[in-house]
């Protein structure tokens, strides 16, 4: 895992209470607007550097990811999230770790836009993470036009369910996953597409963006509303 590890692991409810707070007076009024919401300020961050309040990680081999903050006009504030490491290995997946946020039951929604790679064109959401080899992902991929449903033990990728569709690239589309319980719902540019039940990860994780192999993917929004 690159640098010290994610830091939500050894957060106490008090401390994340106070993170928790702290995100949504940054990411502004729209977060504000619903009770445990909170919307990452990527308008907010400085181009070209590393994307404040992250922590980066990589399953699998081959390179470190790489992640930046970068200009893009058709993004919802003119920046975006980007992973740009081209590396070839295919059994590779880049995560960026939101450093304040640990919990079992959420909904996060991604805005991505899959720019290039040869391997894979893949971004999703990692929810209920314990490690860069422990965790739940959904991802769409503009190569293969579907979007799968991940569970990654102990660095092992097993799909439970997917569906076939349309994933343009260079173009904006919008990936979501509930997590409740053993419940998962995954959405697709707003419209529904399957429901999956697993008992693996019960317990509070992290939540990650996720690319795969030399997928040069860029993401300008997350939301994450935490659940009852």
């Amino acid at each position: 895992m690159d640098g010290s590890g994610p830091k939500f692991f050894s957060l106490i409810d008090s401390v994340l209470g106070i993170a928790l707070a702290a995100s949504l007076l940054a990411a502004g009024p729209r977060a504000l607007a619903e009770t445990g919401a909170i919307m990452i300020a990527i308008g907010q961050m400085k181009l070209g550097s590393t994307p404040t309040g992250f922590t980066f990680a990589r399953t699998g081999k081959g390179a470190a990811s790489e992640w930046t903050v970068t200009e893009d006009q058709t993004a919802l504030s003119g920046r975006a999230i980007e992973q740009t490491s081209t590396d070839r290995t295919d059994y590779r997946f880049p995560l960026a770790i939101h450093d304040s946020l640990s919990a079992a039951n959420l909904d996060v929604e991604i805005r991505f836009k899959a720019v290039a790679g040869k391997i894979d064109q893949a971004g999703g959401i990692a929810v209920r993470l314990r490690d860069a080899d422990n965790y739940y992902a959904v991802r769409a991929n503009a190569l293969e036009d579907n979007v799968r449903f991940y569970r990654v033990v102990r660095g092992r990728r097993e799909q439970l369910e997917g569906a076939d569709l349309k994933v343009t690239p260079n173009q904006w589309h919008t990936l979501r996953l509930r997590a409740e319980g053993e419940r998962f719902t995954v959405s697709y540019d707003g419209k529904m597409l399957f429901r999956v039940i697993d008992k693996t990860f019960a317990e509070a994780g992290g939540v990650a963006l996720w690319t795969k192999a030399d997928s040069v993917t860029r993401f300008d929004q997350m939301t994450i509303t935490t659940l009852p």
